[in-house]
């Protein structure tokens, strides 16, 4: 079993977050995992870019070669489709729905929208207001992890336990709303919505 997965979003979005959270729940279930990170100009704003690869084989590189990634996580719509050259015929597309809109001439969100339909396996999640729902706007890219995880080679339970391990020392509130959001990205996806 191999799964190569790329993060993708802008500064402050949680791609990295997102990606701690994915392969410490993977070494919990004793999987193999390599790690890469892109921080664009390492600034709020900047792209964010993660490889991920989890296996139950050693892995011999970082990094996903064009073509091959089975998963692209993206927190931003534009910038999933800035990555899709990674994703394999058959991999899978997750997006957050909203824009983070950081140039000028930032294109048409239904254009960009159409062109994420267009893959053979794609989800667009309402991820800001599920996050709301949970009770924590900032918790947008766990509502991403949970939206992600029916493609993870990851048990749902694992995942939520790894969620509340990384809020342990945090108001008990945040430790619930993000886990929260976990399920209801989940339950999103697996429901086509």
């Amino acid at each position: 079993m191999k799964k190569d997965i790329i993060l993708a979003g802008v500064g402050g979005q949680g791609v990295l977050s997102i990606a701690a959270i994915i392969a410490q729940a993977a070494v919990k279930e004793g999987l193999a995992v390599r790690q890469s990170e892109v921080h664009g100009m390492a600034q709020r704003g900047g792209a964010v870019l993660a490889h991920l690869r989890i296996s139950d084989q050693v892995i011999a590189s970082d990094l996903v070669p064009k073509g091959a990634a089975d998963l692209i996580v993206s927190m931003e719509p534009l910038e999933s489709l800035r990555y899709a050259a990674w994703l394999s015929p058959e991999g899978s597309l997750v997006s957050a729905a909203e824009p983070f809109i950081n140039i000028n001439d930032y294109p048409d969100i239904a254009d960009i929208v159409a062109a994420i339909n267009a893959f053979p396996v794609s989800r667009i999640v309402e991820a800001a207001a599920l996050a709301k729902e949970a009770g924590l706007a900032r918790a947008v890219n766990m509502v991403m992890v949970g939206a992600a995880s029916p493609f993870l080679p990851i048990t749902a339970e694992t995942l939520e336990n790894t969620i509340t391990a990384m809020f342990a020392n945090k108001d008990p509130s945040v430790g619930e709303a993000n886990k929260k959001a976990f399920q209801l990205g989940r339950n999103a996806v697996s429901q086509g919505n």
